[in-house]
């Protein structure tokens, strides 16, 4: 594989959304102790399964043994077992910071951003503002020691949560001073407020303040693929609850355009992660289109602003992405691994190899690791 990106001219690739596996113990051993007796846990039900306790009670999404296949890339066998258990099923590098060091030399990575996986699970079930951001604290302190001896290859990403944004702000402001280089937030919040509006503009006035970029990641949600308009068979609906993630993190990034949140803040950074990358440019054709067909002024398009303040991450196996990329404006991709998640298949490295070939020398460097440098303010890795 390091022969395979070498040879388009650019030695070092970084992976701009990859997971770690939280082990089963973090909240328990990170959250404050006037919490702990609501920490998140893994526990066993009657059948064997495990499932994720949630503020003390059990999950009704992650059961039935769904935690023990988070770390499944590229198997065939994803039927939970009670013989299959999350804290025994991690591949290697997922939860622990000298083997992933040692993937990433032979994957030839210079740099690894890193995201949670329980992380991306429990908030669609907790509506307590308090406790959430108590969760997030802990997760953000044990990502942080988990990267901190790495060189700063390891890069932590901090969890933020929208039911709370002046405490998450605080937090930010925390969580960099440990070392974190950069913020998410999920596609929802309990409370209804589309994320660009001026009720989170604490968070986005921190962000900016800290030059720290800020993330859209895919959660599970309270709510389902058309929800309220169609009742989806179980044996189809699948496919729509991957495309409704998409469609979910459309409509954040959308509200930041739309409601001139970025206008607000010209020096905040935004980002789209894990929803694919070749959508963007259509969509923000649509968007100019439908500014200048109703006459509605503003300083910037769409694709203005996106070309000046925003990022996304593409996955190695899109194909119509590279053939716009420069088109709409090659500063702003970047691609990422997903691993060890099983939504990804294991054979990135030669669909990342088919992504690059097409790309112009100096748009592959950007794509493969230069915006994310640039971005996050990374340094050389020596």
């Amino acid at each position: 594989m390091a022969y395979q990106i070498k040879r388009f001219g650019y030695d070092g690739t970084i992976d701009a959304d990859g997971h770690i596996l939280e082990p089963a113990d973090l909240w328990e051993t990170y959250l404050e102790a006037r919490y702990r007796d609501r920490a998140l846990r893994i526990k066993i039900d009657d059948a064997g399964l495990e499932y994720l306790e949630i503020a003390g009670k059990p999950s009704r999404r992650t059961n039935k043994g769904a935690l023990a296949i988070m770390g499944a890339m590229g198997e065939e066998n994803l039927w939970p077992s009670p013989d299959r258990r999350y804290q025994d099923s991690m591949p290697f590098g997922a939860c622990d910071p000298v083997q992933r060091l040692a993937l990433m030399d032979q994957e030839n990575l210079d740099y690894c951003l890193l995201y949670p996986t329980i992380g991306l699970l429990w908030e669609c079930e907790l509506t307590d503002p308090e406790l959430s951001l108590a969760y997030v604290r802990a997760y953000n302190r044990w990502i942080a020691d988990f990267c901190r001896n790495s060189g700063g290859r390891l890069v932590p990403i901090a969890q933020l949560t929208l039911l709370d944004p002046e405490g998450s702000a605080r937090e930010l402001e925390r969580a960099v001073k440990d070392g974190c280089r950069g913020a998410w937030i999920n596609p929802f919040n309990h409370n209804k407020t589309i994320h660009g509006n001026e009720a989170h503009d604490v968070l986005y006035a921190m962000c900016s303040n800290l030059n720290v970029p800020l993330a859209i990641h895919p959660t599970f949600t309270p709510h389902g693929a058309a929800e309220g308009i169609f009742n989806w068979p179980t044996h189809g609906r699948g496919p729509a609850e991957a495309i409704w993630l998409r469609s979910i993190v459309q409509q954040v990034f959308i509200s930041f355009l739309s409601l001139g949140t970025l206008d607000r803040f010209p020096d905040l950074k935004l980002g789209i992660l894990e929803a694919g990358c070749g959508w963007i440019g259509p969509l923000l054709d649509r968007l100019d289109a439908y500014a200048d067909a109703l006459n509605l002024l503003s300083k910037r398009s769409a694709s203005q602003i996106f070309r000046e303040q925003c990022f996304i991450s593409g996955d190695p196996d899109e194909t119509t992405a590279p053939y716009t990329i420069d088109h709409v404006g090659a500063d702003c991709f970047m691609w990422a691994t997903d691993y060890p998640h099983p939504d990804h298949p294991h054979t990135w490295v030669d669909a990342l190899t088919n992504f690059v070939q097409p790309l112009k020398p100096t748009t592959r460097a950007k794509f493969l690791g230069e915006n994310v440098k640039r971005i996050y303010g990374l340094t050389s890795v020596a």
